[in-house]
C-alpha cells in the first residue's frame, strides 16, 4: 500500500494535517466500563444482572420464558433446507438439541411428515467434547467433480456466537473433520470469509495468525491458502487501505463460468469489486456505490444514486443486466430490468439457471415478477407476475438449485416460496418456472418424480389464535410533512379508548426493510397476553385485554429503496427519529394507546432508534426495551465494528460531523429533571459487532443520575443476537417483553 507525507506527519492540536478540526473528547466517567472482560466490569455487570432478574424473573417471567421456549424448540415448525447435489440440508435446533444438528435427508423423505435425516454434525456432542461452546454459523460446500457427490464443506463455528469464526474442513462421507495432519483445512478463529478455490486451494480474508485488520475490525488482507500450508506462509493475493472497511475473496465455480473475485469493501455502501484476468486483477469499471453480482454469462447493476452512462441516466435503486465479457471489454449496452416508482422498490434477486426472480415491495406488501432472458423485445426481458403474494404479507422467491444436474428442459429452474404474514403461519411452497409461464408445480422427473400442482411442501404450526387478530396498514405524517407507513396488529374488537398496551417497534438503517412475519412468541407474549392489573382512572373497575403490536417503517429502512435510507443518512438521521416519533403520535391521536400504554423496543441501530426515543421524545413512551444498543456516538467508531458504520452515521472524530452526530448520541442527551419513560437496557458480552460497553456506560450513566426505574441486563455470551442457543433466545424475549408488559399493562409499572 503506498502511503504520503500526511499518514506521518504532525499536526496540530485539534486539527488534522488536511486543516479539518477534530472534535474534542467530552469526558466520560465510564469509560471504565470499556473493559469487556476485565474482572471489575464484569463484577459490576453480574451485580446489574442480579438486580434485574429480582425485579423481572418472576413466576409470570418464567411462565413466558416457557412459553416462548415452546415455540422456538417445537419440532412442527418448518426444517427449512438448502439442496446440494441430491440432498437438502437443514440445520436444527430443539430442546434435546439446543446447540443444534446439521443434517440432511432426500426429497422424498423431506416431503413426508417425519422425514428420516442422516446427522452428520451434532454440535452439543462435538461442544463437550472439545470443552468449546461452538455456536453453528454455516457450511460451504467444494464443487465436485461432475458426476461426484458433495462431500467436503468448509463449516464455520464460533466459540461464543460472535462474528469470529473457526473454519474447519469436514468430510460427509465419514462424518468428520478432516484431520489438519492429514492435510485437512483448519482455520484459526477470527472474522473473515473462506472461498473454495479448487479441492486443494482455499481463498481467505482473515485477521487470523497476525495477518491485519483494517480499523473496523475486519480483514484487510486475501490469500491463496493450500494444504498443509500455514496462514502465514499463504501467498497474499489482495490487500486494501486500513482504513477501509474489509476485504473479500471468492471463486464463482460455476462450470463454464469460473471467475475469481476480490472486493474492497471501501465502507458500508460503497466497494470495489475487482476480478482477475491473466493473473492480475481488474477492477470492474463502475461507480463504488453500484452493486454488482454475477450469473453465468450476466452482470447485474443496481446503483445506490442515479447513475448517468453515455448520457442516459438509471435512477437509484433500478437493476440493470449486461453481458458479463462484453461490459469488461468497455461495451455498456444495458438491459434495465426494473425501475423503481414512488411506491415500489426492489429487494433482492435471484436466479434459477434460465429465469431470474425479482422480490419488490409495494408499499410494504410484497410483489414477486419472473423475467425471462430469452425472450427479449425492446422492452427488455418477458416479465410474468407472480400471483402469490396476498397483501399486507411478505412474500419473497429464490431459486433451489440453480446447477440442478437433473435431465429436462427445466433442470435448475425450480425454485422456493416462502410465504408470511403477522397472522399467517410460515409457508413453503416449491415451484418451477417453465417456458417463460411460473407454476407451483412439482413436476414429474424432478427430485423423486413427485407431481402435485398448488402443493404446500410444509406449512408452520399456529402458536396463537391468529383469528382472533387483524392487521392494519397506517400512515404518519412526519415532521417535514413525509407519509410514513405502519403495521397495527390487534384484536378485532379493539377498543379505541387509549388504554392499550402497546408495543411500537422499527430499525430505520442501513437500507433494512422491516416486512410483516409470524411470530409465535409476540403472539403469545404480547397479542394473547391478559393482565388483571389494568385499572379504570379512578380505580373503580378491573378488566383485561391483550396488547397491540405495531412495526413502523421509517426511513432509514430499505421499504422504498435507496432513496428511502439516504433521506435519514449522517446530518439527516433525526429523519427517522422524527418519523417513529409521528407514528407514535398517530397511534395516541387514533386513541389506539396513550404514553403511558405505548413502549417501543429495539436492538442495534433499532436500539440507537429507542434511545433516542428516551432522551428526545421521553413525553411519548412509558417504557423503553434497548437491546445490544449504539448509544454513545462520540467513541463508537472505536468500539468493536463501530468504525465500518462511518458512512451511516457520520465520523464523530471531526467536529463539523460531530456537530450533528452529538445531536443524536443518546449517552450524551441525558439531562437532569427530565421525566425518562422506564427503561431496560440489555446487551451480550460477547457481541463483537455492536460490543457491550456502550449500553453499560449508558445504564451506568442514568443510575448515577438517580433516574428511576433503569434496568441493565447483560448476557455472557451469544454474539449479537444475544443467544447461542433457543433458551438464550427464550430468555432474552421473555425478559424484554415482560418488563414492557410490566411497565405498560401495571397502573404503576414495572418497578413499583
Amino acid at each position: 500500500m503506498t502511503t504520503t507525507a500526511a499518514d506521518h506527519s504532525p499536526a496540530p492540536d485539534n486539527e488534522t494535517a488536511q486543516g479539518t478540526a477534530i472534535a474534542p473528547e467530552p469526558v466520560d466517567e465510564n469509560i471504565w466500563l470499556e473493559d469487556i472482560h476485565g474482572e471489575e466490569q464484569l463484577a459490576w455487570v453480574r451485580e446489574q444482572n442480579a438486580r434485574t432478574e429480582d425485579l423481572l424473573d418472576d413466576a409470570g417471567y418464567a411462565a413466558l420464558e416457557a412459553g416462548i421456549l415452546e415455540v422456538l424448540d417445537s419440532t412442527d415448525r418448518i426444517a427449512m433446507v438448502n439442496k446440494r447435489g441430491e440432498h437438502y440440508y437443514n440445520f436444527w435446533k430443539d430442546q434435546q438439541n439446543p446447540k443444534g444438528l446439521w443434517r440432511r435427508t432426500t426429497w422424498e423423505s423431506y416431503l413426508s411428515d417425519d422425514p428420516e435425516w442422516d446427522v452428520l454434525l451434532d454440535i452439543d456432542a462435538l461442544a463437550a467434547a472439545e470443552g468449546e461452546e461452538w455456536v453453528f454459523h454455516g457450511a460451504n460446500f467444494l464443487r465436485p467433480a461432475e458426476g461426484e457427490p458433495h462431500r467436503f464443506a468448509i463449516i464455520a463455528l464460533s466459540p461464543d456466537g460472535g462474528d469470529a469464526n473457526r473454519h474447519r474442513e469436514f468430510d460427509v462421507e465419514t462424518r468428520s473433520f478432516v484431520d489438519p495432519a492429514a492435510g485437512g483445512f483448519d482455520l484459526p478463529t477470527a472474522k473473515g470469509n473462506v472461498s473454495w478455490l479448487d479441492a486443494d486451494t482455499l481463498l481467505v480474508a482473515t485477521t487470523a495468525d497476525g495477518l491485519p485488520s483494517t480499523s473496523s475490525s475486519y480483514a484487510r488482507t486475501g490469500v491463496k491458502l493450500r494444504r498443509k500450508q500455514a496462514l502465514v506462509e499463504a501467498e497474499r493475493i489482495f490487500e486494501i487501505p486500513e482504513d477501509h472497511m474489509m476485504a473479500l475473496v471468492a471463486h464463482d465455480s460455476t462450470p463454464g463460468f469460473e471467475r475469481t473475485f476480490a472486493v474492497d469493501w471501501i465502507d458500508f455502501f460503497n466497494r470495489t469489486t475487482s476480478v482477475l484476468q491473466d493473473d492480475a486483477w481488474l477492477p470492474i469499471d463502475v461507480p463504488t456505490d453500484v452493486n454488482l453480482s454475477s450469473h453465468r454469462e450476466w452482470i447485474m447493476f443496481r446503483p445506490r444514486q442515479d447513475w448517468n452512462v453515455g448520457g442516459t441516466t438509471y435512477p437509484a435503486g433500478s437493476l440493470l443486466a449486461a453481458d458479463f465479457e462484453g461490459y469488461l471489454s468497455g461495451a455498456r449496452d444495458f438491459t434495465v430490468l426494473f425501475t423503481p416508482d414512488e411506491h415500489t422498490s426492489l429487494q433482492s434477486w435471484s436466479w434459477t439457471r434460465d429465469y431470474l426472480l425479482l422480490n419488490l415491495l409495494h408499499d410494504v406488501s410484497s410483489e414477486i415478477r419472473v423475467l425471462d432472458p430469452a425472450r427479449k423485445d425492446s422492452a427488455g426481458w418477458a416479465v410474468t407476475l407472480l400471483d402469490a403474494c396476498p397483501p399486507l404479507h411478505d412474500v419473497n422467491a429464490y431459486a433451489v438449485d440453480d446447477e440442478d444436474e437433473t435431465e429436462g428442459d427445466d433442470a435448475g429452474n425450480d425454485y422456493w416460496l416462502v410465504a408470511t404474514g403477522f397472522t399467517t403461519p410460515t409457508t413453503l411452497l416449491r415451484g418451477t418456472v417453465s417456458a417463460g409461464t411460473p407454476s407451483y408445480s412439482l413436476e414429474a422427473g424432478h427430485d423423486g418424480g413427485v407431481s402435485s400442482k398448488h402443493a404446500v411442501v410444509k406449512s408452520s404450526p399456529s402458536f396463537f389464535n391468529e383469528a382472533d387478530y387483524e392487521v392494519q396498514q397506517h400512515f404518519a405524517t412526519s415532521a417535514d410533512g413525509t407519509r410514513v407507513p405502519y403495521f397495527q396488529v390487534a384484536s378485532k374488537d379493539l377498543d379505541l379508548d387509549g388504554e392499550n398496551p402497546t408495543q411500537l417497534s422499527g430499525y430505520g438503517g442501513f437500507e433494512v426493510s422491516r416486512t410483516p412475519a409470524y411470530s409465535g412468541a409476540i403472539g403469545r407474549a404480547w397479542l394473547e397476553r391478559r393482565s388483571e392489573s389494568i385499572h379504570s382512572e379512578d380505580g373503580s373497575a378491573e378488566y383485561s385485554r391483550g396488547g397491540v403490536y405495531v412495526v413502523a417503517n421509517i426511513r432509514g429502512g430499505g421499504e422504498y429503496g435507496p432513496a428511502w435510507h439516504r433521506a435519514a443518512l449522517q446530518a439527516n438521521r433525526h429523519r427517522a427519529f422524527e418519523d417513529f416519533a409521528a407514528v407514535a403520535r398517530d397511534l395516541i391521536a387514533r386513541g389506539v394507546t396513550s404514553p403511558r400504554r405505548l413502549g417501543c423496543v429495539g436492538g442495534s441501530n433499532g436500539g440507537l432508534l429507542v434511545g433516542n426515543m428516551l432522551t428526545q421524545f421521553p413525553e411519548l413512551f412509558g417504557a423503553v426495551s434497548c437491546g445490544v444498543p449504539l448509544l454513545d456516538m462520540r467513541r463508537y467508531t472505536k468500539l468493536s465494528a463501530g468504525y465500518s458504520w462511518i458512512a451511516e452515521y457520520g465520523d464523530p472524530d471531526i467536529s463539523q460531523q460531530w456537530d450533528y452526530i452529538r445531536t443524536f448520541s443518546p449517552y450524551h442527551l441525558l439531562r437532569d429533571a427530565v421525566d425518562y419513560p422506564e427503561t431496560f437496557i440489555w446487551t451480550a458480552t460477547s457481541d463483537d459487532r455492536v460490543g457491550p460497553v456502550q449500553a453499560r456506560k449508558m445504564a451506568a450513566r442514568m443510575q448515577a443520575m438517580g433516574i428511576p426505574n433503569v434496568w441493565f441486563h447483560e448476557a455472557l455470551e451469544g454474539g449479537h443476537a444475544g443467544a447461542s442457543d433457543n433458551r438464550q433466545a427464550a430468555s432474552l424475549q421473555a425478559r424484554s417483553q415482560h418488563f414492557l408488559w410490566r411497565a405498560l399493562a401495571g397502573k404503576q409499572g414495572a418497578g413499583a
